[in-house]
């Protein structure tokens, strides 16, 4: 897993560390020793932590024009013993929402686990973004399946064109556009 890093080809248009709406920025990176892991698995230094043991992320890019956010996650998502979704959204989501994002694309093909708790914060996130909505994009089968277990494929979208985009080849704009005509389809 350590030499999994966090998709890097949109640090020309985007650097979490270097928005100062962002809550990373100024984050400074060791780039000589690991100091994250998950479990006896070193990350990559890049990955950012939000408090969580097991789940890290990278915001990769924000619109505060259009008002999304691309963000990759790694690692094992677990709301029953961490409470990830609480601390994401306490640590990340509503310091984002207080700038205007209310789109947002999370990336989820690192995410190797989820274990669900009840879907308190995800229905509180689903409802502070009103307008906007969540797309989950590239996530494992079996991540998704326990998503939709608990129920929360009700509040984070999954499925269809979502879990087969090619995003890596596309540049943040087209992505979210992809990602939005797919929430279009779903809305009408």
């Amino acid at each position: 897993m350590h030499e999994i890093e966090p998709y890097y080809r949109w640090r020309d248009d985007y650097i979490a560390s270097e928005d100062e709406l962002s809550p990373f920025y100024a984050t400074e990176y060791n780039e000589f020793e690991f100091d994250k892991q998950v479990y006896n698995y070193l990350l990559h230094p890049q990955w950012d932590s939000f408090g969580s043991n097991t789940l890290y992320l990278k915001v990769l890019f924000v619109d505060y024009e259009r008002h999304y956010s691309i963000i990759e996650l790694i690692g094992e998502w677990n709301d029953a013993i961490n409470n990830d979704i609480m601390l994401m959204k306490r640590e990340l989501f509503e310091l984002m929402m207080d700038q205007g994002v209310n789109k947002f694309v999370i990336i989820g093909e690192n995410v190797l686990n989820f274990h669900a708790s009840d879907d308190c914060y995800y229905e509180e996130w689903f409802q502070d973004v009103e307008d906007g909505w969540i797309a989950g994009v590239n996530f494992r089968d079996h991540v998704i399946e326990e998503f939709k277990q608990n129920n929360i494929d009700y509040y984070i979208n999954f499925g269809g064109g979502l879990d087969e985009l090619n995003w890596r080849t596309l540049r943040p704009l087209q992505v979210y556009k992809r990602v939005e005509e797919q929430m279009m389809r779903r809305l009408t």
